[in-house]
């Protein structure tokens, strides 16, 4: 059980796995006032970087879960440099289904909905876990402008323009689940050209140290490709963000 190899190649040096920066997940603890032992449950937690620079700065505790090896060994060492270890924890395992033991007060999952096979589903399976009147976040892509034809949605890494609904249809998805949205942090452009690009340099590494790699053929193709196919698509298309969700 694992992610393939492909991803954690594309992103070998991203803390963040999706197109927030670092001031902007910052900003994002701001705003949900977070107080010192609020109980934490991320799934799909990646390197961990939300969990560990959060009990940093603002002294929460929780638990990460994740299906890659490598970015949950990442996220372990994490929170070993920012000195965190005893108040924060990483699980490999599937994210999907996964309860926590006890009520949480904060239920994540940023960037990965497929877990619980699209929002109502990640809605629902994250409620499993939150105490009554707990926040949920929930990180999802959203089109900033309509794609012209399904071939544009297709290179914006959807199947379909059907995929995605624009920025006020996803709250009144949210609102129709039966949550009040209560904050929003959404990436801007330059936040995804900092996710994006920056895959391109740890492939063309990668490419450097590994040229007879069974993969190598597969990441020269992307890395021809992408950096054009992704100013054409989703830097024009794709916005993203997270919500902080309250159950009415």
């Amino acid at each position: 059980m694992d992610l393939p190899r492909i991803f954690t190649i594309r992103e070998s040096d991203h803390r963040i796995h999706n197109p927030l920066t670092p001031a902007k997940l910052a900003a994002l603890g701001e705003a949900l006032r977070l107080a010192p032992g609020t109980r934490m449950l991320d799934l799909a937690s990646g390197s961990g970087e939300m969990l560990c620079t959060w009990a940093r700065d603002h002294g929460i505790t929780g638990t990460g879960v994740d299906i890659s090896t490598v970015f949950t060994e990442r996220a372990r060492a994490r929170a070993v440099e920012l000195g965190v270890a005893d108040r924060v924890e990483f699980v490999h395992g599937d994210a999907a289904g996964h309860v926590a033991d006890q009520p949480v007060d904060l239920a994540a999952c940023v960037g990965a909905t497929w877990i619980g096979n699209g929002v109502p589903g990640t809605t629902e399976l994250l409620d499993r876990s939150l105490r009554p009147g707990g926040l949920m976040l929930i990180g999802e892509p959203y089109w900033r402008r309509t794609p012209p034809d399904e071939e544009t949605a297709e290179a914006c890494h959807a199947t379909a323009i059907a995929d995605f609904v624009r920025l006020p249809e996803l709250i009144e998805q949210f609102q129709d689940l039966g949550y009040d949205v209560v904050e929003m942090v959404l990436a801007d452009q330059d936040s995804w050209d900092r996710y994006a690009a920056a895959q391109w340099l740890s492939m063309r590494r990668w490419l450097d140290l590994n040229p007879d790699d069974e993969l190598a053929p597969e990441v020269r193709e992307e890395l021809a490709t992408e950096p054009a196919r992704y100013a054409r698509s989703t830097r024009e298309y794709l916005g993203w963000g997270v919500f902080a969700l309250l159950k009415r």
